[in-house]
């Protein structure tokens, strides 16, 4: 993303001076007093560009401090900006309304990101330059569709189908969080009444059975240990637990090896199988749908798809189908050449290249693969409460019945004594 931090000093139309800090999205210094001049009506009195060095920490600590932007968010904010279009408003002072309600419920990322954009466009880039310079905050098929809408005069249109399309996927998202909470609070809840277990209660139990003299079984000596070691490394067994879950996902984060081989097993699993196979072509028939009524050609949105999708299995299917697309194969062709794809999309998307209703076809697969994955996720949610709570009961079971041993034996042996 282009653009700097720039020191400035200014001379009012009252007579005072003004000082400011800011960052600016410009290719040169000279747009930079040309927009201090316009904006605040005054003499500029001197600009000095931050250093590299400066313009890269600064710019790291505003990324550190922004809040981040909800899906649901931005596309209410496309929304709002797309009907102000229609209606003959211009697309700043569309921006320059909508951070003016930011004080009326707007969420503090929004406001970030509809800032930023009319920063861009005071300083005189185009509509689709402002999107494509925050990759972070706006996805590719939103700076596509706005591209396309720029270019071809319907950006209201195309904002409107940004919007449509953030608030489905986000829709998916809330479904899966909802559906996944009761499970996550049932799991953290054994979590914590384990480590209670662990960390107080054994250890005090098992004080008491040494002072008894009690017979412990190996099932019971084995947990004590356990504990015992626990209570003495705490700090080191924290940083093993740590480094079990941050290993993992750092290897997956930044290893493309790690991910394709994550991703294959996955595919191949019975339940993580399904469950990746049917969010992949929601993922898929959503976006190539929404690229086809924009006037993408097939080359061109696959190629978007591949750059977009997380998923590395359907990512190596992407550039295989896109590699026959070059040759001059059909997108139904190509799709089964790469064996990636399941017969029903196949069979709808050759339907719709020989009738060309192409997008007709993915607007119906789309709406079919998203409700058949909240179903999957309801389903899912529904058959992890029970093992759950099984694997729960099997824990507390098994502390019970080794901690329950030596208190039999210590009735045993009081017995006894009142026998003799």
């Amino acid at each position: 993303m282009s653009g700097r931090f720039y020191c400035y000093r200014l001379l009012l139309e009252d007579g005072r001076k003004k000082n400011g800090f800011t960052w600016f999205a410009v290719e040169r210094d000279f747009s930079v007093s040309l927009w201090l001049e316009r904006h605040y009506r005054a003499v500029v009195l001197g600009v000095y560009r931050c250093p590299d060095w400066v313009n890269g920490i600064l710019r790291a600590l505003e990324k550190l401090g922004a809040s981040s932007v909800r899906r649901e968010d931005l596309g209410s904010m496309l929304r709002d900006l797309a009907l102000m279009l229609k209606s003959g408003i211009s697309i700043i002072d569309g921006l320059r309304m909508i951070v003016e309600e930011a004080p009326f419920g707007m969420a503090g990322g929004t406001v970030r990101a509809t800032r930023l954009l009319l920063g861009e466009l005071e300083s005189g880039v185009s509509v689709s330059q402002a999107f494509s310079r925050h990759p972070d905050l706006f996805p590719e098929i939103v700076r596509h569709l706005v591209e396309i809408g720029n270019e071809s005069g319907t950006l209201d249109r195309m904002l409107l189908e940004a919007s449509a399309h953030l608030e489905r996927v986000a829709d998916i998202g809330r479904n899966a969080r909802r559906a996944l909470i009761y499970p996550l609070f049932v799991f953290a809840a054994v979590l914590g009444a384990a480590a209670f277990w662990l960390y107080y209660v054994i250890p005090n139990l098992a004080g008491l059975f040494r002072q008894l003299h009690a017979k412990m079984p190996p099932l019971t000596l084995a947990l004590i240990r356990f504990s015992d070691w626990l209570a003495a490394n705490g700090l080191l067994s924290g940083l093993i637990l740590a480094a079990l879950v941050a290993a993992p996902w750092l290897l997956f984060s930044h290893s493309r090896a790690a991910r394709q081989w994550c991703y294959r097993m996955g595919h191949r699993l019975p339940v993580s199988g399904v469950l990746l196979r049917t969010a992949g072509m929601a993922f898929f028939t959503e976006h190539l749908g929404i690229l086809i009524r924009a006037g993408l050609d097939i080359q061109h949105s696959m190629a978007v798809l591949e750059r977009s999708t997380g998923d590395e299995y359907y990512r190596e299917g992407l550039a295989k189908t896109r590699t026959f697309i070059a040759r001059g194969e059909l997108l139904s062709v190509a799709m089964r050449a790469a064996n990636r794809f399941p017969p029903l999309i196949l069979r709808m998307i050759a339907v719709g290249e020989h009738t060309g209703s192409l997008d007709e076809q993915m607007e119906r697969l789309s709406a079919e693969y998203r409700r058949r994955f909240d179903h999957l996720i309801a389903s899912l949610a529904e058959i992890i409460k029970p093992v759950v709570i099984l694997l729960a009961g099997a824990f507390f079971v098994f502390i019970v019945v080794a901690l329950l041993l030596p208190v039999y034996d210590l009735i045993r042996q009081s017995m006894l004594l009142q026998v003799s």
